[in-house]
């Protein structure tokens, strides 16, 4: 069977790669709210570094990650309408995204070195 001509291959790695970018998400939000930022700064971002993601994905995220002691919130005034939220990460998130650089730099270490000594693509 040709797994690349009926789709399997990449139906099974596009649910890999979501897997992936779900676990990620968390590590990228940390490192975009070291400095204050609103949940449409949080989005436009991650867009413009190449990751889509919808409100529907990020305000749990951030419910969570702030439940969990790793975001604050402050509300800031907005001359175009109602007050918005900022996130910001607390001592304990930046913490946590200091923890998650070491994974990451080990993980695409090892990334590397398997697909040196691979031959396949």
């Amino acid at each position: 069977m040709d797994y690349k001509e009926s789709g399997i291959a990449r139906r099974y790695a596009e649910q890999l790669a979501t897997q992936m970018r779900k676990g990620l998400l968390s590590y990228l939000v940390l490192i975009i709210t070291r400095e204050p930022a609103n949940p449409s700064d949080i989005i436009r971002r991650l867009h413009e570094a190449g990751m889509t993601v919808v409100e529907g994905t990020i305000y749990p995220l951030l419910l969570r990650l702030q439940r969990d002691g790793l975001l604050k919130h402050e509300w800031r005034d907005n001359p175009d309408g109602p007050p918005r939220k900022f996130y910001t990460t607390t001592e304990l998130g930046q913490a946590v995204e200091t923890e998650l650089k070491q994974e990451m730099r080990s993980l695409t270490k090892t990334i590397r070195n398997l697909e040196k000594e691979s031959r396949q693509p």
